[in-house]
């Protein structure tokens, strides 16, 4: 027994050295360009690094705002990290989010309904509008072999501007001076706790609990994950590779729907034209920092939900010298090591085994 604990670890050792050097890396890099920013003014360089890190868990409720930046990141990662198990590379969770999220909307104000099953309701509805947004790229590669990539890319696009339509449209508030739905009704609010953070958070959590189960304890989870590392030997085995395309992309769709719901019902209230749709975009990191794994893309939400949320401290702490964008180039050092780990593996000298991000190990994650 302590042997096979023993193997456990090393293993996930193993698999945690690539993604904390990556994050190390990126913030170490960070420095020159808050160097230049700042004249090289070590005092300001250290209160912008102690205003990101108070911004983000030690000041006031700075924790509980992280958590809330953190939730819909969960289960866009969760979207994008079943699809990749799956053998899909569904980059369309910024227009599945904004379809759950408007599905959930029209149901939050339109649709009167008792406390506690109007919330469930709102969330069922971001969910079937997600699933389903996602389902029709899956479809399209199922039966006609069209590239998921370039089809959910579109339907992005498709998204963000029907849902601009609607929202100046059919869905308008009657008020002329404003610019998006009518407020949810009370009923349909996840309630919060800790001042402010909601419910969502913890629906997030057993999300990832129950996408974990789904993926290594049923049949269905073994069929996805077979598919996905090798279609043709599960399609000799007797499984039906075109219906597990679609259903993956289903339910990466209704994932991230659902987190377009979670957003509105327990943060915004309401749909604003040009809703932001970035949740779904850092999705992308979140997953591959989480290498595919339920735990791996809650500490990684957790990561970049820190960054979003410290990051105006940071500039206002540096007295407006360091913009907070710099927070985006963070990001995308960490991606770039993370989707490049032969970088990482030369710059510090590692002798490891592939990871579960390259070549055709990608869709495999922890396992």
């Amino acid at each position: 027994m302590t042997n096979t604990r023993l193997g456990v670890f090393q293993r996930w050792g193993r698999q945690l050295i690539i993604p904390g050097l990556a994050i190390a890396t990126a913030l170490v890099i960070s420095i020159p360009v808050i160097g230049f920013a700042t004249n090289w003014d070590w005092v300001k360089i250290g209160a912008t690094y102690g205003g990101l890190l108070d911004g983000a868990f030690l000041k006031g409720f700075a924790f509980a705002n992280t958590l809330v930046a953190t939730t819909p990141l969960i289960f866009t990662g969760l979207a994008l990290g079943l699809g990749f198990q799956s053998g899909v590379f569904n980059i369309g969770a910024a227009g599945q989010f904004l379809m759950g999220a408007t599905c959930a909307v029209w149901v939050g104000y339109a649709v009167p309904l008792p406390p506690v099953i109007h919330p469930l309701a709102c969330l069922l509805a971001g969910a079937l509008g997600g699933g389903l947004w996602g389902a029709i790229p899956g479809y399209l590669k199922a039966q006609f072999g069209s590239h998921e990539v370039i089809n959910t890319i579109m339907f992005n696009y498709l998204a963000f501007f029907l849902q601009d339509w609607l929202v100046k449209n059919p869905l308008k508030d009657p008020s002329p001076s404003v610019f998006r739905t009518p407020n949810v009704l009370d009923t349909a609010l996840l309630p919060r706790f800790l001042d402010r953070l909601h419910w969502g958070f913890v629906l997030a959590l057993l999300t990832a609990l129950g996408v974990w189960w789904l993926l290594q304890k049923t049949t269905i989870g073994f069929e996805l994950r077979t598919v996905g590392m090798n279609p043709e030997a599960a399609k000799y085995a007797g499984m039906h590779p075109k219906k597990m395309i679609i259903l993956s992309m289903f339910l990466s769709g209704a994932l991230a729907g659902m987190g377009g719901a979670v957003q509105i019902l327990g943060v915004d209230g309401n749909m604003p034209t040009t809703y932001s749709a970035d949740f779904g975009f850092d999705a992308i990191p979140v997953a591959l920092l989480g290498q595919n794994h339920p735990v791996g893309i809650v500490l990684a939400s957790v990561l970049f939900g820190a960054l979003r949320n410290g990051s105006d401290l940071m500039q206002l702490r540096s007295g407006g010298v360091v913009s907070k964008e710099v927070i985006f180039i963070v990001q995308g050092v960490i991606l770039l090591f993370i989707a490049a780990p032969a970088l990482i593996r030369r710059l510090y000298h590692l002798k490891l085994q592939k990871t579960a991000l390259e070549g055709s190990q990608l869709t495999r994650g922890w396992g």
